[in-house]
Parts: structure tokens; sequence; C-alpha cells
């Protein structure tokens, strides 16, 4: 994951609009083993809001996020209760310490290089009959993320900002998914892709989403130049008003996600 530091209230400024693909996942996990009291571990918790939304579904589960943002944590500690807390773990290192019901994660795996290698490894620290569910943005080809990634390969940011910005490998195709997971051995996999219509408001508001997360790189690597930050954001800006220009409604910002939800076997 990238070391460059989260704004979560940037982050926070969509939450609705983040928070809506997780409730979508959810919606498709099962009966969890040890219910209704099973161990729970969400990766890449964030700020924590959605990690709240796990308990309210599961009232009885024992509710670890893990993030490696101490920015994400301390605004995550805030929600903290006796059956739900957070702690710093870095995915790529992560496994699990005792049997889980439940391993999610939100938005999160886009970041981690070769993250599907560590299914195996979190697919052993599932219970018998627990379920691994993630899912990760799939946008990369997409206006905003092709326009930020053209122009910071432009000759005149190619020296600072060139090769910084990850696209082919960081996600697979669900079908990709689906391959990786069935040969982990799950009883059963179900992935599927989604296109959300989201509808954004405000002056310039595709900036203001990607200032959250898919622009902190660039951020981070210009935050020492403050000039050089600003003629970035405006070039950036501008082609973004051309490719999303406001609408009667506002400003429709197409997102496409793909999601996975693998159940272990039983005993």
């Amino acid at each position: 994951m990238s070391e460059s530091a989260w704004d979560p209230g940037q982050y926070l400024r969509h939450a609705e609009h983040r928070a809506r693909p997780f409730l979508d996942l959810l919606a498709r996990v099962g009966r969890l083993p040890a219910d209704p009291g099973p161990r729970i571990a969400d990766l890449g918790c964030g700020p924590g809001n959605v990690t709240v939304l796990l308990a309210e579904r599961w009232p009885g589960a024992r509710i670890t996020g893990y993030d490696n943002s101490p920015q994400m944590l301390e605004r995550a500690r805030g929600l903290a209760t006796a059956t739900l807390d957070f702690a710093e773990a870095d995915v790529v290192r992560w496994v699990p310490s005792e049997p889980y019901g439940l391993i999610v994660s939100n938005a999160l795996l886009q970041w981690v290089p070769g993250h599907a290698d560590r299914f195996p490894a979190w697919l052993d620290g599932l219970a018998p009959g627990g379920t691994l569910a993630f899912q990760v943005p799939s946008n990369f080809d997409a206006p905003s993320h092709a326009l930020m990634r053209g122009l910071a390969e432009s000759p005149r940011w190619r020296g600072r900002l060139g090769g910084l910005l990850r696209h082919d490998d960081a996600v697979l195709e669900p079908a990709a998914y689906y391959d990786r997971l069935t040969a982990a051995g799950c009883a059963s996999v179900d992935v599927w892709e989604t296109t959300y219509l989201q509808v954004l408001h405000g002056d310039d508001p595709v900036l203001d989403w990607v200032k959250g997360t898919g622009l902190r790189p660039v951020l981070a690597a210009l935050a020492d130049d403050p000039e050089a930050l600003d003629a970035f954001l405006t070039a950036y800006r501008d082609l973004l008003r051309t490719a999303y220009p406001p609408g009667r409604d506002g400003t429709v910002f197409p997102f496409r996600r793909i999601f996975a939800v693998a159940r272990k076997g039983a005993a």
C-alpha cells in the first residue's frame, strides 16, 4: 500500500457512495460459523465508517478493523466498542492468528500488488464454513484514471511522476478472481461486477473524489512543492471538466467495481 498519508476527512466527503458497494457485498454473505458471535476481520478498515456496518449486521460478533494508516486508525478508534476494536496491520504481511468466520475487505486490495497470492493464507485462517469477501474498484481505464496517468506521464511531469500510478496489475478481471479462489479450494465462489452511475455534487466533484483515493500518490509526490501541485491539479481539473460535464442533477461519475464472496468448506 502507498505510504503517503491518508486524509480521513477528504475520504469521508463521499462516504455514502463509498459505503454502498460494501453493503452490496455484505448482502451476498450468508450465514457465518459461530453465529450469532462470529470472529470478523475488516482488512483496510480506513476510518471505520463501514466497519460499524459489520457490527450492525452481526451484533454478537467480535470485530477487528485492521489498517496501516495512523490517520485512519485515529479516526476509527473513536467508533470502538466492547466488541469492535481497531489495530494497526499491513495486509501484505497480515496472517490470521485465530479462526475467523469472516475476512472482509472493502476497496483495499487494489493498493496491494500481488494480493491474490494472499488468498490461500487468508482462507487457511477461516473457520470451517467461513467466508472471504472483498470488493475492489475496476475503473482504471475510466477517464478519471486514464487522464491522471496521461498527465503524469506527459513531458512536463514524467520526471517526477512517471511510473507512479499503477494500472494493469492493480486488480484482476472477475474470471481471474474466480479461478484463483476456486483453485484455492473454496466450496463456493460468487464473483460479479457492477457499474454504479454515481451522481456527485459540488464544484469539480470528480476531482474531489479522487483526492481521497486514487490521486493520493500524486498529492504525496508533490507535497513539498505547492506550486507544482497546484499546476498539476489545475491541468487535471480542466481535463476532468471536459470528461465529466455537470448535468441537470449533478455530475454523473460511472464507477465499475468487482465483488467476490468465497466460502470455505465445512469440516
